[in-house]
């Protein structure tokens, strides 16, 4: 199978990274500064057993490979305030001996949150849901860092909306030959709720800076206990803490890359780069969503959400926010709800 990776970020260019690093036929498509670094000087890619140039197919959208192939296999990997306008471009595509993307290539949403599939699945008759533990970088274009080690991550993977087929563990077959576990489940939705839980700190992260300390602690676990409670309102299974570090276990230690942590999680990347959007609508946002839909209040993850959008607006600096300003605005969104 040719894998075409869909957002060569952080993600995308990890996953695609290893793939050919593995022996695996890839494409990656891009977009400005990285379409172009990626074009003239290929992905370079960092990880704990070295740095490596792929020198890749790069396109800009599938004009430029004219008809797809029977076997590929799409993987978007964009932020999901981007996956609307990529499935667009996609899915009308052309497949040799007929038909379209749309119509015969299985789609992978290897995204943070679980609305990509949701909009995938209007357009896409094989969607496919990954629940992506893969801590990666990519700030400078053209490079992408992966510092997990023995493992670069763990993909669990299944069609969407449930069930299992051979692609899938075909797909996952050939990322475990890439430095990547990747379990094939029915339920793969329920990892990806947990997985929303854990990301609802990316905000807090993008705004006021590292989780550490134990003022940033304490704030996460209450933004946290605020999401479990509106996903247990509205029945939404997912998978536990335990499940959770039983699957993971010791298999994704992170360590530093040219004697430097790790830096800051995607939406913390996202101000860092100055895209001018953030994935908060569909992380924070999710949550709100759900606790409106249930009459659950919703006053941090509502706050946080505002906040990663004007900083992704205005271009603000990543983390800029003193902790102790972001807790004090919090309480007041938290008193505001209890008086209302």
């Amino acid at each position: 199978m040719r894998y075409i990776i869909i957002g060569a970020g952080a993600v995308g260019g990890a996953i695609g990274g290893r793939l050919a690093g593995s022996g695996h036929e890839v494409v990656l498509v891009a977009r400005g500064s990285q379409y172009a670094a990626l074009r003239d000087g290929g992905l370079r890619l960092r990880v704990p057993d070295g740095a490596f140039t792929r020198r890749l197919p790069t396109v800009d959208g599938p004009d430029a490979l004219g008809e797809l192939r029977a076997d590929d296999v799409l993987v978007l990997a964009v932020k999901t305030q981007d996956s609307e306008a990529a499935l667009a471009a996609w899915g009308p595509a052309p497949v040799e001996g007929g038909g379209t993307a749309a119509e015969r290539l299985p789609l992978v949403c290897a995204q943070n949150g679980v609305e990509s599939q949701r909009l995938a699945l209007r357009r896409f008759r094989r969607v496919y849901g990954m629940c992506v533990w893969l801590p990666a970088t990519h700030i400078e274009p053209g490079v992408v860092s992966a510092a997990g080690t023995p493992l670069t991550g763990v993909l669990h993977l299944g069609r969407f909306p449930h069930g299992t087929d051979e692609t899938a563990r075909l797909i996952a077959a050939d990322l475990e030959k890439s430095r990547f576990e990747a379990p094939v489940v029915p339920d793969v939705a329920r990892w990806q709720y947990a997985k929303l839980l854990s990301n609802l700190g990316n905000a807090l992260e993008a705004v006021s800076g590292p989780l550490q300390g134990e003022e940033t602690a304490a704030l996460y676990e209450r933004v946290r206990a605020e999401g479990a409670d509106v996903l247990d309102a509205a029945g939404i299974a997912y998978s536990s803490a335990e499940e959770q570090r039983e699957a993971r276990g010791d298999k994704i230690t992170l360590v530093p890359l040219d004697g430097s942590p790790r830096a800051g999680g995607s939406s913390w990347q996202s101000l860092t780069r100055g895209t001018g959007t953030i994935e908060a609508d569909y992380l924070n946002g999710e949550i709100v969503l759900l606790g409106r839909l249930h009459d659950v209040p919703t006053p941090l993850n509502d706050l946080l959400q505002r906040l990663a959008n004007t900083f992704a607006r205005e271009r603000r600096e990543a983390g800029s926010m003193p902790v102790a300003e972001l807790v004090r605005l919090a309480d007041e969104a938290v008193a505001f709800v209890q008086e209302d």
